[in-house]
Formats: structure tokens, C-alpha cells, sequence
């Protein structure tokens, strides 16, 4: 776990550099100079590239992860590895775009009645297709060689910047609605640029590749590992964006802005479990492969306890402060409207990032193929609770039925973990954990509020923060965290005794 904790820190202190960028870009920039119309275009615009992304990769970031161990010889080149992580998302980008084309009138019809604006750049998505693609397959590959900081460098810190600098030029009038759009997804077409000039200094650009080197058993293995990811994907994908999707077509693009806002705070949840999932998703892999369960186990157990400890935190440091929140932020009453979907998701993240390693051992062991028999399920549940509940509660509802299906389809996912795996994540720890966050969120609820937002905030998260780390530390929740909470002890009160 040492590893994996050095490595994480180092990227989730990129990651929260991003973050705070992406933190004032979202609620001090977006709110003010984009109307919520606009703001729902640009996210409706990226989540339908993203998702023909997702399935343009053809599996290629997962099996990246999967197959390197089998590739992999002490050779710059790995037997032609990188070969073929490009040659296959590069098929399917040609075989999604077309798919993409082939379906622009169901597609149109969707989202015309309420939300006609995104017709107007239904062709514009397919260059950002392109470049996710390849954005996200470099990223798993630069994880694969052990180097995450800089990939994360550019997506949280570059993207964000060079988005942040759009919305600026939007915000000021030097460019329009095409050049908002436009100019963010070249945002990505840059970011995109960068990992093909990175990845030549971490590991093997060759396209040098020798056939004969995969065997058909293993060409067998890959084929039906991507066959039945891609289709995972189809249904995986139209479920993380289905709320959003489904709230543009009932109520327009002006709610999916509101919901876009009060989803990206309760987002900021899942920001630690990026670090954390992307260096020990590797080491699964390889746990998995010499068929060692009670490593992976031990592993999962980790990370679970790290995940919900910090994403617990954040959660509820949001949720005591919602109210400062949407005081302060700029048309704040307007997104205000947004309160329980913050909640709602938030809960949803919670589950998310505490259960989500589940699905990265299900992916690397031999049962990856258990994923399919639930995930078009779900999605249909998702659709269905969408349908029923968006109508009666609005953008509320669409993060009530978000957080039912995430509920249901973890609770799927740790049943075949349990039974195929012989792991679970659940351990003491867990259990304080729980406690603690009932507790600070009592003591809160007693705290009398203040009329100036920003003092009112400072001392509810001073309070909060103070009660949390006192009772993590001796109720001994983390050993992980318990060690680095003496070091730092020992360095700013024990430097000059010697501790």
C-alpha cells in the first residue's frame, strides 16, 4: 500500500490544483457569464462526445491495463504493444463516427423539442470524438508505465486552464456561441496533442509490432475481453450520462445547466479516488493474473477505506455548507433549485468511489464477462426511474433516480465480487467511519448560523474538520492515516527533541 499511497499523493496534489482551478472556473466563472442554457449546451455537447468515446475505444483502456503484464518483457518496445493500442481505438473512431452519422435523426428527435440548440452542432461532437479517445487511452497507457502525474497535469490542470481562458473570451464577447464550443473542444484536441508528445519519453511510441508474438489463445482472450467491454461500455455509458440526457430532453437545456452546477459539486467527491484507483488498478491486474484473491482482497479493503474516508469528508464539508455555497456564488438563487441534487448525487458519488474498485477486479479477473448480465438492467432502470420521477420532482428526481440506480447496481456488483472473487470491502474501519460522519453532521445541525456566508463557512469547516481528525485519530479508523497524522505532529511540535 506504500506505493500506492506515495503515487496517489503525488497525483492528487495535481489533481486538487486542477480542482481548485476547475472550482472557481465552474462557480465563480460559469455561473456568471454563461446563462444556464449555455451551460447545458457545452455539457450535453462533451457528454455525447464522451460517451462515443467511451465506445470508440473499442475496450482498448481497459485491456491496455489487462494485457500489459502479458506484453510486457524488459524490452523498450513490449513486444509492439503500443502498436496495437493505436491501431484499434483508430478503427473504432471510424466505425462509431459512421454510427454516429447513422443515427443523427433519432438522435436529433431526442433532444429537439426542449433542447433544439445542440442540433445545431450535432456535427461539431465528432472531432471531439477523436480526440477523447485518444486522450484517454494515452492517459491509461502512461498509468500502465507507472507515471500518472503528468497526465494528470494536463487534464486537470492544462484543460481546465486553457477551458477556463474560453469561457473568459465568451464571458467578454470576443468570441460567440461557435467559438464557446468550438474553442473547448480544441481545448481537447491540445490535450491530446500533449500525451503524443509525452508518452515517447515514459515508454514505447514504436509502431514496430510482430504478429506471431500473440498467440491465438491470447488473440482469443483480448477479442472477446474487448467484444463484450465494448458492449458493457454501450450500456455503462448511456447510464452515467442518462439524468443529464434525460432532464435535456423533458426540460431543456436551461434545467441541464442547474443540474450541471449542482452536479459538478457534488462531483468534487469523487477527485481523491482518480489518484487512487489509477495506481492500483495495475497492481489488481497482476494480483488477478497469478490468481492471488487475498491480495486483492487486502487491496480492495484499502482502498475502499481510503475512498470512503476522504470522499466521505468532502461530502459532508459540502453538505453542512450548501447553503454558504449557493450564497456566494454569482446568480446563486438561481441554482439554488439545485440544493437536493447535490445530495441526491452526492450519495451517489459516496457509493461510487467507496464501491468502484469492485468493478476494476470483476474487469481483470475471468469473470469480467459477469458485468453485461446486469449492466443493461440497470441502464434500464435508470431510464425508467428517469422517466417516472423527472416529471414529478424535476431535475431533483433525475438525481433520486441517479442515486436508486447506483444503489441497485453496486449492491449487484459486491453480490458477484463476494461469490466469484471471495472479496469484500467491508471492514471496522468502515464501520467507525459511518459513526463519525453521523456525529460531525449532529454537532453541525447545533451550530447557529451566521449572516455572513463566508465566516459562517470557515467556522462550520474548522469545527467539522477538528471533531473529524480528532476522532479518526483515536479511534484508529486508518493506520495509513494515523501515520502520517504523527509524522506531521512529530515535525511541527517534536523537530527539536527528536520527537
Amino acid at each position: 500500500m506504500g506505493v500506492i499511497i506515495r503515487q496517489s499523493i503525488k497525483g492528487t496534489i495535481v489533481t486538487y490544483v486542477g480542482s481548485f482551478i476547475g472550482f472557481l472556473t465552474t462557480m465563480f466563472v460559469v455561473t456568471k457569464f454563461l446563462s444556464p442554457e449555455d451551460i447545458g449546451l457545452t455539457k450535453v455537447v462533451l457528454e455525447v462526445g464522451f460517451m462515443f468515446a467511451g465506445l470508440a475505444q473499442l475496450g482498448t483502456s481497459s485491456s491496455v491495463i489487462r494485457f500489459f503484464p502479458y506484453f510486457k518483457d524488459g524490452s523498450k518496445n513490449n513486444n509492439g504493444f503500443f502498436f496495437y493500442i493505436m491501431a484499434l481505438p483508430f478503427v473504432g473512431c471510424l466505425l462509431f463516427t459512421l454510427i454516429y452519422l447513422i443515427l443523427k435523426e433519432p438522435i436529433t428527435d431526442f433532444f429537439i423539442e426542449k433542447s433544439s440548440r445542440f442540433v445545431d452542432y450535432y456535427y461539431w461532437v465528432i472531432p471531439l470524438i477523436v480526440f477523447s479517445t485518444y486522450l484517454l487511452v494515452l492517459e491509461t497507457y502512461s498509468n500502465v508505465n507507472m507515471r500518472i502525474s503528468v497526465p494528470k497535469l494536463n487534464r486537470e490542470v492544462v484543460v481546465r486552464a486553457l477551458t477556463l481562458a474560453v469561457y473568459l473570451l465568451y464571458g467578454y464577447h470576443f468570441v460567440g456561441a461557435n467559438g464557446l464550443v468550438g474553442g473547448i473542444i480544441a481545448v481537447y484536441g491540445l490535450a491530446m496533442l500533449f500525451m503524443f508528445a509525452y508518452v515517447p519519453k515514459i515508454g514505447s511510441a514504436s509502431l514496430r509490432h510482430n504478429a506471431s508474438f500473440i498467440s491465438k489463445p491470447l488473440r482469443r482472450d483480448i477479442f472477446r475481453y474487448s467484444m463484450f467491454l465494448i458492449v458493457g461500455t454501450l450500456g455503462g455509458s448511456i447510464l452515467v450520462r442518462l439524468d443529464l440526457f434525460m432532464v435535456s430532453s423533458q426540460l431543456g437545456l436551461e434545467h441541464a445547466g442547474v443540474f450541471t452546477i449542482a452536479f459538478y459539486i457534488a462531483s468534487v467527491i469523487e477527485i481523491p479516488s482518480r489518484s487512487l484507483s489509477a495506481i492500483a488498478s495495475p497492481m489488481a491486474a497482476d494480483a488477478l493474473k497469478q490468481g492471488d484473491f487475498q491480495k486483492a482482497k487486502t487491496l480492495y479493503q484499502k482502498v475502499a477505506l481510503n475512498q470512503l474516508l476522504t470522499g466521505g469528508c468532502i461530502f459532508m464539508l459540502i453538505w453542512i455548507n450548501i447553503d454558504n455555497v449557493f450564497a456566494v456564488i454569482p446568480n446563486g438563487a438561481t441554482y439554488q433549485t439545485g440544493k437536493w441534487v447535490v445530495f441526491f448525487i452526492g450519495i451517489s458519488k459516496l457509493v461510487s468511489v467507496t464501491l468502484g474498485f469492485g468493478s476494476v477486479l470483476i474487469s481483470f479477473s475471468r469473470y469480467y464477462y459477469w458485468s453485461l448480465y446486469f449492466t443493461f438492467i440497470i441502464a434500464a432502470i435508470g431510464i425508467l426511474t428517469n422517466y417516472l420521477l423527472i416529471p414529478a420532482w424535476g431535475i431533483t428526481g433525475a438525481a433520486v433516480a441517479t442515486a436508486l440506480t447506483c444503489l441497485l447496481s453496486y449492491a449487484v456488483q459486491q453480490w458477484i465480487v463476494q461469490v466469484k472473487i471471495k472479496g469484500n470491502p467491508y471492514t471496522l474501519g468502515m464501520v467507525k467511519l459511518i459513526i463519525i460522519f453521523f456525529i460531525v453532521a449532529g454537532v453541525n445541525h447545533f451550530v447557529a448560523s451566521l449572516d455572513n456566508p463566508w465566516v459562517d463557512g470557515v467556522r462550520r469547516t474548522a469545527i467539522a474538520s477538528a471533531l473529524s481528525v480528532a476522532l479518526l485519530y483515536f479511534l484508529k479508523v486508518s493506520d495509513d492515516l494515523n501515520s502520517v497524522v504523527r509524522i506531521i505532529f512529530k515535525r511541527i511540535f517534536g523537530g527539536k527533541k527528536g520527537g
